[in-house]
C-alpha cells in the first residue's frame, strides 16, 4: 500500500496516461479527472469497483483511496486539479455526448512538443463543462467580482475574452455567461467593456491624456 501523497500541486495539471498492471493503492489531497480513451480502466474507489471505457469519465476526489488497473492495456485524459468545482461532479459520469472527441485533442495536445497554450489553458473549464449543470445556485461557488475586476485591469493589453474570465473564476463559459447575467445584470462581455469604460474615467478624472488613457484601457 503507498503512502498518502502530499506532493503541491498546481492549480491544473493535464496528461496523457497508460495503465496496465495494478500498482497499488493510493491517496492524494487534489481531484483526478479520468477521461477514457481507448481500452478499459478497472477503477477501485474506496472498495467500490467503477469500469471507465472510451468517451467515459470518473472523479475521484480528494482523500479516496483508489486503485487502477487494465488487464490488455488503456489510455486515459487526466486532469489533476484542485479545483474544489469539481466536488460538484463526484459519483456521476459525463453527460456531454462529444466528451471523446474533446478528450482525443486535449491529449493530442499535451503530446506535442510545444502544446497549444490556449487549449491547455482552457481545457479545465472545457472538461467541467462535459460533466453537465453544475449544483443547484445555493450551493454555488461564489465569484469574487471585484478580484476579476482587477486581474482584467491588469490585463488591458491583451484580447480578454468570456472563456479567459470563466477559467479564472473556475467556470464553464457558459456558466460563466450565465452567473454574469445573474449576477452583474449584463452579459459577460458588456461586463469587461464596462469595467474597461470605469478604469477609463478613473484615469481621466486623475489628469491622464486621453492618448496615455487609451493605451492603458486599450
Amino acid at each position: 500500500m503507498q503512502p498518502h501523497d502530499t506532493t503541491p500541486l498546481p492549480s491544473h495539471a493535464l496528461s496523457l496516461r497508460r495503465y496496465g498492471a495494478s500498482r497499488g493503492s493510493h491517496v492524494h489531497e487534489h481531484f483526478q479527472v479520468l477521461v477514457g480513451l481507448d481500452g478499459m480502466l478497472e477503477l477501485e474507489v474506496e472498495g467500490r469497483g467503477r469500469r471507465v471505457g472510451a468517451g467515459e469519465g470518473w472523479v475521484v476526489t480528494p482523500g479516496e483511496r483508489h486503485d487502477f488497473e487494465s488487464r490488455t492495456g488503456s489510455r486515459c485524459l487526466v486532469l489533476d486539479t484542485t479545483q474544489d468545482l469539481w466536488a460538484q461532479c463526484a459519483g456521476r459520469t459525463p453527460m456531454a455526448p462529444q466528451l471523446l472527441s474533446l478528450a482525443r485533442y486535449l491529449a493530442l495536445c499535451v503530446t506535442q512538443a510545444s502544446p497549444p497554450v490556449a487549449a491547455l489553458h482552457h481545457a479545465p473549464a472545457l472538461l467541467l463543462e462535459a460533466w453537465g449543470p453544475q449544483v443547484p445556485n445555493g450551493r454555488r461557488r461564489a465569484i469574487d467580482w471585484r478580484a476579476l475586476a482587477a486581474w482584467a485591469q491588469a490585463r488591458w493589453h491583451q484580447p480578454l475574452s468570456v472563456a479567459d474570465l470563466a477559467a479564472v473564476a473556475c467556470l464553464s463559459p457558459s456558466q460563466f455567461a450565465q452567473r454574469c447575467r445573474d449576477e452583474q445584470g449584463m452579459g459577460a462581455m458588456q461586463w469587461l467593456r464596462s469595467q474597461r469604460l470605469l478604469q477609463a474615467r478613473q484615469l481621466r478624472m486623475g489628469g491622464m491624456s486621453v492618448a496615455e488613457t487609451a493605451r492603458r484601457t486599450g
